[in-house]
C-alpha cells in the first residue's frame, strides 16, 4: 500500500512517519494555498491511498486571513479529493470539531448540524464539503485538541509554562477530548486500509481521547504526569479573551467510528504518558 501524506512537520503528519512508510510532501513539494499543485502531487506519485494531515491551524490569525485559510481547508482539500476520486482511491480528511458552534453538554454526532463560530471552522467546514462533494470514496476525521511531542500545543506549553511558574489560571468551561496525534495517525490509517479493502466504506466520523475533560483538568494531568508542582486555578474562558470564539463544547461521540472501523476511543492520559516520554528523550 503506497500511501500519499499531505503535511510533513506537523503533529499528526510526524506521526505517521513514525508509524508507516508514507510519501510526506511539504510545502515545496505541495503547496496547500495552490490547490491544483496538490491535485498534480496525487496524479505524480500515483498513490493507493491519500491522507490529508496538513491545514492551517492558526485559528486566530484565520480571523484576518479567512481567504487564504479557506484556501488552504476548503479549497485544497476538495481539489485532492477529486484527484483520488479519479484515480478512485481512499482519501482520508482529517478536520476538526471547530465545524459546531460548541453549545450544550451532549457530544456531537457526526450528523449533528454544523455552525462555525469563526473563520477557522468555516474554512474546515468548506474543505468537508468539498471532500464530500468530489464523489470519490472518502472518510472525514473529525478530532480536537491534538496533542504530541512535535509542535506547538496545550501539553508542551504547560510543561514550558509550568517550569517557571508555581500557579497558573486554566479555563475550565470548556470541554473536550485531548486527541494525542500518534492515536489519529494509526486511527487515519487503519481507516485508510480498510478503505482499500472494502470500497463501501467512508463517511464522516468523529475521533477524540477520553474520558472528556476541561483545560484545567488537562493541565492538572499534565503537571502530575511531569512532576511538576503547580496550582492550577479554574477561570471562565471570558477572563482570558481570543479573537477567534473557542467552543465551550467539544464533546464527540465516536461511537459510529468504533462500529464501522473497529476504531475505539484512546485514554490521552495514556498517551501524555508516552509523550512526555518522547519529549524527556528528546
Amino acid at each position: 500500500m503506497s500511501i500519499l501524506v499531505f503535511g510533513a512537520t506537523g503533529q499528526v503528519a510526524c506521526e505517521l512517519q513514525r508509524q508507516a512508510d508514507v510519501i510526506a510532501l511539504s510545502r515545496a513539494e505541495a503547496d496547500l494555498s495552490d490547490p491544483q499543485s496538490c491535485a498534480d502531487a496525487i496524479e505524480r506519485h500515483q498513490p493507493t491511498a491519500v491522507i490529508n494531515a496538513a491545514a492551517y491551524t492558526a485559528v486566530d490569525k484565520a480571523e484576518e486571513e479567512e481567504a487564504l485559510a479557506t484556501v488552504i481547508n476548503g479549497d485544497a482539500p476538495a481539489a485532492m479529493a477529486r484527484a483520488a476520486a479519479t484515480l478512485k482511491i481512499p482519501f482520508v480528511h482529517i478536520s476538526t470539531d471547530y465545524v459546531f458552534d460548541g453549545t450544550g453538554q451532549t457530544p456531537w454526532s457526526p450528523q449533528d448540524a454544523t455552525a462555525p463560530l469563526g473563520a477557522y471552522g468555516r474554512s474546515k467546514l468548506a474543505g468537508e464539503i468539498g471532500v464530500a462533494q468530489a464523489g470519490g470514496q472518502a472518510a472525514i476525521m473529525r478530532t480536537s485538541w491534538v496533542f504530541s511531542a512535535h509542535g506547538a500545543n496545550f501539553v508542551k506549553t504547560m510543561l514550558r509554562l509550568g517550569a517557571d511558574r508555581d500557579r497558573l489560571t486554566i479555563v475550565a468551561d470548556q470541554f473536550g477530548g485531548p486527541t494525542p496525534a500518534a492515536a489519529i495517525a494509526a486511527a487515519a490509517l487503519s481507516m485508510a486500509a480498510q478503505m482499500q479493502s472494502d470500497p463501501t466504506k467512508g463517511g464522516t466520523y468523529h475521533f477524540s481521547g477520553a474520558p472528556d475533560v476541561n483545560w484545567a483538568g488537562f493541565a492538572r494531568e499534565i503537571f502530575s504526569q511531569a512532576g511538576l508542582s503547580v496550582d492550577v486555578v479554574d477561570i471562565p474562558a471570558s477572563d482570558f479573551p481570543t479573537p477567534a470564539k473557542r467552543p465551550e463544547n467539544s464533546r464527540m461521540d465516536c461511537s459510529s467510528l468504533t462500529a464501522d472501523f473497529g476504531i475505539e476511543r484512546p485514554d490521552w492520559r495514556v498517551g501524555l504518558a508516552e509523550v512526555l516520554s518522547d519529549l524527556a528523550k528528546s
